[in-house]
């Protein structure tokens, strides 16, 4: 499948079903978010990957207040938490106002997604969880930033509702 194809067919997965995820596919969605860019390529985050029953209890820590009810579905967890910066991103970070290590984990999660849906696999990724009860699941000392659904879809595929290009995009052409 083409890029762009795999874009379109990449999307927050809500519904698992029981299969568990092939420890090659792991592997593999791994390396794609280890070869993701970074500022200075200082990698400022860490991936803990929750199965079985600490799967469960991810699950758990991302649940509340009727969300995210769909994740204890899911087969695996994967918890992004960050890591220090490198010196030249942290002085980056400070002279320019600039929240990189954000950013990075952003993309970090954007191809770990991508690299899940060109294996047949969902996700979804999670913003709503209790950072401490994932902090102490994982052995964590770092703040979590983000945790991600990951398993085979129990649901087809949706259209995706996005609004106009005309909407996102406008153009400059001189100052």
């Amino acid at each position: 499948m083409d890029f762009l194809e795999l874009i379109r067919v990449r999307q927050s997965c809500r519904s698992y079903d029981d299969r568990p995820v092939e420890e090659e596919k792991l592997r593999t969605i791994l390396e794609a978010g280890r070869l993701s860019p970074s500022a200075c390529n200082g990698q400022p985050y860490h991936i803990t990957v929750c199965r079985g029953e600490a799967a469960k209890k991810a699950a758990a820590a991302c649940g509340g207040m009727g969300m995210n009810k769909f994740a204890r579905q899911a087969p695996v967890i994967l918890v992004l938490s960050e890591e220090d910066y490198v010196a030249s991103a942290a002085m980056g970070a400070k002279l320019k106002h600039n929240d990189y290590r954000s950013m990075d984990i952003g993309i970090l999660a954007a191809q770990l997604t991508l690299a899940a849906a060109e294996l047949g696999l969902g996700t979804c990724i999670l913003g709503w969880f209790d950072d401490g009860k994932l902090r102490a699941l994982c052995g964590l000392t770092r703040p979590v930033r983000l945790a991600i659904t990951l398993g085979y879809p129990g649901d087809a595929l949706r259209e995706k509702k996005r609004k106009p290009l005309e909407e996102l995009v406008s153009e400059v052409s001189s100052c």
